[in-house]
């Protein structure tokens, strides 16, 4: 098994690939392991902490400057400009204009640890980066429900990111537990093991993801490839202009872990909230959304490691 999981770490960009197309490929399993997703996700959080360990997420309170700014430009003023935006170009009522302002408005994607692990980024960052984001996320996300009342009540909103912080903390300690316990001080053949865990864990995720995606690709293709093409336009045009922007500033250091954070969010956390008869165009959008996500070891990934072949 242990062999099998350093294979798998060794070919993790073409596990996500797999991934990928096994979700798309086999709409019946994709829609068994859908109701499994946040047992799933909690797992891969479980994981990815014991692969980081507690020691590569501490400084969390000292880095509370940089990242209660960050925070908020990401969260809040990076959503209030699209929505105006969106408001001076007539098209603020609108299902794109709506699915835009509200994935720019979510926290970091539960899964943005696993990504700056594939990139090579400091995860022990980007973890600090998903907790505090997930805990702000009750505060930063009321003006965004004010400019659009229709993305939901804000009392469902905040019950489901609190829920999500939950979850997301007990797991890491759980995690950091394992860790501490177990791998203190982790082989090189350990921590390759647990690469490959952590991979197929993500990579497992994925399938259920896919699964609103299948229906909509064979009843409306036209109208998967838009949603897919602001997909992708949304979140790799949010990493390049925030990792090149802050790879020339003081934060350099953070520029990888803030651009992963930036360009890919949680958007699931508005759907609780959201209307019926405005949630079906979204849900096409959010399982387009996971395509750049997983993609992005792969498509950015000179970005993030330059001079990579």
């Amino acid at each position: 098994m242990e062999r099998v999981l350093w294979l798998i770490s060794d070919n993790a960009r073409a596990c996500l690939i797999i991934g990928l197309l096994l979700g798309l490929g086999l709409p019946g399993l994709a829609a068994a392991m859908a109701p499994w997703l946040p047992q799933m996700v909690a797992g891969l959080l479980v994981i990815t902490a014991l692969r980081i360990g507690h020691r590569a997420a501490n400084g969390a309170l000292s880095d509370l400057r940089w990242g209660l700014g960050s925070v908020a430009l990401l969260q809040m003023v990076l959503p209030v400009g699209l929505f105006a935006a969106c408001r001076l170009a007539g098209i603020d009522q609108t299902p794109a204009a709506l699915a835009m302002v509200l994935a720019t408005a979510a926290p970091a994607l539960s899964g943005s640890p696993n990504l700056a692990l594939l990139l090579g980024q400091d995860a022990g960052r980007m973890m600090q980066i998903l907790v505090l984001g997930t805990a702000c996320f009750p505060l930063t996300m009321l003006p965004i429900l004010a400019l659009m009342p229709q993305a939901g009540a804000a009392q469902d909103v905040a019950i489901s990111a609190l829920k999500l912080l939950g979850v997301i903390t007990g797991s890491t300690l759980i995690g950091f537990a394992l860790r501490a316990h177990f791998f203190p001080k982790p082989s090189p053949d350990t921590v390759r093991t647990l690469d490959g865990l952590s991979v197929l864990a993500f990579s497992a995720i994925v399938i259920g993801l896919m699964a609103a995606l299948n229906p909509a690709l064979r009843s409306d293709p036209a109208a998967v490839l838009a949603w897919g093409l602001l997909a992708f336009v949304l979140s790799y045009g949010i990493q390049i202009a925030v990792y090149l922007l802050l790879s020339r500033s003081p934060l350099d250091t953070l520029a990888g872990p803030l651009a992963i954070g930036a360009g890919n969010r949680n958007i699931a956390l508005f759907l609780v909230a959201m209307p019926v008869e405005i949630m079906g165009p979204l849900m096409v959008f959010v399982g387009c959304w996971q395509l750049p996500m997983y993609l992005t070891p792969i498509l950015l990934r000179r970005l993030y490691q330059p001079g990579t072949p």
